[in-house]
C-alpha cells in the first residue's frame, strides 16, 4: 500500500511565470499562482510547479561533476516537429551529436534539462 500520492514536482527558477508559461506551451493547460509560486495545471489532472530561487543556479548537462538533479521525459509524436516547437519557446539543444535515437536532450528556458522522447 503507498503512504502518499505525488502531488506535484516543484522546479526552482528565477522567474516562475516565465517557466510556467514556457511548460505551457509545450504541454497545454493553464497557468495559475502569484510571482513567488505558479502551478501549471496540465491536462490529465498533473501539477508542475514553479517556485522563485534567488541565486538560482542552473544544472549542468552532461558534468559528471556536477548534479543535473533530475529531468522531465517528455511523450511526443514528431521529434522533429517538436524540437522546432520547443526551440522557437526557448529551449536550447545539449545533445546534437546522434540524432538517430528516439531522444533528444534540452534545456528550458532556466536551463533544467529535460527530453522529447518518441513514442
Amino acid at each position: 500500500m503507498a503512504i502518499a500520492e505525488l502531488g506535484a514536482v516543484v522546479l526552482d527558477c528565477p522567474d516562475p511565470r516565465a517557466l510556467a508559461d514556457f511548460y505551457a506551451s509545450v504541454l497545454g493547460g493553464s497557468v495559475e499562482g502569484d510571482e513567488d509560486w505558479v502551478d501549471l495545471k496540465a491536462p490529465g489532472g498533473r501539477t508542475l510547479a514553479f517556485q522563485a530561487a534567488p541565486g538560482f543556479v542552473p544544472p549542468q548537462w552532461p558534468a559528471p561533476d556536477h548534479s543535473q538533479q533530475f529531468h522531465l521525459d517528455l511523450t511526443v509524436q514528431d521529434l522533429d516537429a517538436a524540437e522546432e516547437k520547443v526551440v522557437a519557446l526557448g529551449a536550447k539543444p545539449l545533445d546534437t551529436e546522434d540524432r538517430s535515437r528516439t531522444f533528444r536532450v534540452y534545456a528550458d528556458p532556466a536551463g533544467h534539462p529535460f527530453c522529447l522522447c518518441a513514442c
